[in-house]
Protein backbone atom coordinates (compact mmCIF):
# COMPACT_ATOMS: atom_id res chain seq x y z
CA UNK A 1 0.00 0.00 0.00
CA UNK A 2 1.74 3.22 -1.15
CA UNK A 3 0.32 6.96 0.31
CA UNK A 4 -0.41 8.32 2.99
CA UNK A 5 -2.07 6.15 5.84
CA UNK A 6 -4.42 7.79 9.03
CA UNK A 7 -4.39 6.10 12.45
CA UNK A 8 -7.75 7.77 14.27
CA UNK A 9 -7.97 6.91 17.77
CA UNK A 10 -11.50 7.35 19.38
CA UNK A 11 -11.56 7.06 23.22
CA UNK A 12 -15.33 5.60 24.02
CA UNK A 13 -14.42 5.55 28.07
CA UNK A 14 -11.93 6.91 29.97
CA UNK A 15 -11.94 5.41 33.49
CA UNK A 16 -9.19 6.89 35.11
CA UNK A 17 -7.66 10.21 33.41
CA UNK A 18 -4.45 10.08 35.75
CA UNK A 19 -3.34 6.60 33.40
CA UNK A 20 -4.11 8.71 30.70
CA UNK A 21 -1.77 11.53 30.63
CA UNK A 22 0.69 8.70 32.13
CA UNK A 23 -0.05 7.04 28.61
CA UNK A 24 0.42 9.84 27.08
CA UNK A 25 3.63 11.48 28.61
CA UNK A 26 5.20 8.12 27.33
CA UNK A 27 3.30 7.79 23.97
CA UNK A 28 3.94 11.07 22.44
CA UNK A 29 7.18 10.88 22.20
CA UNK A 30 7.32 7.19 20.65
CA UNK A 31 4.82 8.34 18.13
CA UNK A 32 6.61 10.76 16.86
CA UNK A 33 10.27 9.54 16.43
CA UNK A 34 8.26 6.98 15.15
CA UNK A 35 7.68 8.91 12.45
CA UNK A 36 4.27 10.26 12.94
CA UNK A 37 2.39 13.43 12.80
CA UNK A 38 -0.31 14.40 15.21
CA UNK A 39 -2.79 15.89 13.06
CA UNK A 40 -5.58 16.56 15.89
CA UNK A 41 -5.74 15.48 19.40
CA UNK A 42 -8.57 16.66 22.07
CA UNK A 43 -12.25 16.28 22.46
CA UNK A 44 -14.24 17.54 19.16
CA UNK A 45 -15.68 20.88 18.68
CA UNK A 46 -19.14 19.41 17.38
CA UNK A 47 -20.34 15.79 16.49
CA UNK A 48 -23.13 14.92 14.55
CA UNK A 49 -25.29 12.00 13.38
CA UNK A 50 -23.86 9.27 16.16
CA UNK A 51 -21.03 11.47 17.05
CA UNK A 52 -19.85 10.93 20.44
CA UNK A 53 -18.28 14.12 22.58
CA UNK A 54 -14.64 12.23 23.12
CA UNK A 55 -11.32 12.51 22.85
CA UNK A 56 -9.94 11.35 18.94
CA UNK A 57 -6.24 11.40 18.22
CA UNK A 58 -5.60 11.44 14.35
CA UNK A 59 -1.96 10.48 13.47
CA UNK A 60 -0.76 10.30 9.87
CA UNK A 61 2.45 8.20 8.87
CA UNK A 62 4.11 7.44 5.00
CA UNK A 63 3.70 4.22 5.28
CA UNK A 64 1.28 1.43 6.75
CA UNK A 65 5.03 -0.22 7.47
CA UNK A 66 5.38 2.70 9.79
CA UNK A 67 2.06 2.89 11.42
CA UNK A 68 1.78 -0.82 12.23
CA UNK A 69 5.47 -0.85 13.64
CA UNK A 70 4.44 1.32 16.24
CA UNK A 71 2.49 -1.65 17.90
CA UNK A 72 5.84 -3.24 18.37
CA UNK A 73 7.82 -0.34 19.54
CA UNK A 74 9.15 -0.70 22.93
CA UNK A 75 8.74 2.61 24.06
CA UNK A 76 4.94 2.52 22.93
CA UNK A 77 4.73 -0.83 24.87
CA UNK A 78 5.75 0.72 27.79
CA UNK A 79 3.35 3.90 27.39
CA UNK A 80 0.39 0.85 26.58
CA UNK A 81 1.42 -0.76 30.11
CA UNK A 82 0.57 2.94 31.78
CA UNK A 83 -3.37 2.20 30.82
CA UNK A 84 -3.69 -0.73 32.19
CA UNK A 85 -7.20 -1.70 30.71
CA UNK A 86 -8.51 2.01 31.85
CA UNK A 87 -9.47 3.02 28.50
CA UNK A 88 -11.39 1.72 25.95
CA UNK A 89 -10.53 3.06 22.75
CA UNK A 90 -11.82 2.25 19.16
CA UNK A 91 -8.55 2.25 16.61
CA UNK A 92 -8.54 2.61 12.87
CA UNK A 93 -5.88 2.55 10.49
CA UNK A 94 -7.03 3.56 7.39
CA UNK A 95 -5.14 4.89 3.79
CA UNK A 96 -5.70 8.25 2.36
CA UNK A 97 -8.21 9.67 0.19
CA UNK A 98 -7.92 8.53 -3.47
CA UNK A 99 -9.51 10.99 -5.38
CA UNK A 100 -9.20 8.93 -8.52
CA UNK A 101 -11.63 6.42 -7.08
CA UNK A 102 -14.62 9.28 -7.87
CA UNK A 103 -13.91 9.14 -11.39
CA UNK A 104 -13.26 5.64 -11.41
CA UNK A 105 -16.22 4.89 -9.53
CA UNK A 106 -18.68 7.39 -10.95
CA UNK A 107 -18.02 5.73 -14.57
CA UNK A 108 -19.08 2.51 -13.61
CA UNK A 109 -22.03 3.38 -11.48
CA UNK A 110 -23.37 6.48 -13.05
CA UNK A 111 -23.00 8.67 -10.43
CA UNK A 112 -21.48 9.68 -6.83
Amino acid sequence: MTGKIYTIAFYDEIQDEAALQAYAALAAPAVLAAGARYLSRGEPVATYEAGLKARVTLLEWDSLEDALALYEDPGYLAALDKLGGTVKRDIRIVPAFDPDCLTANSTKSGGV
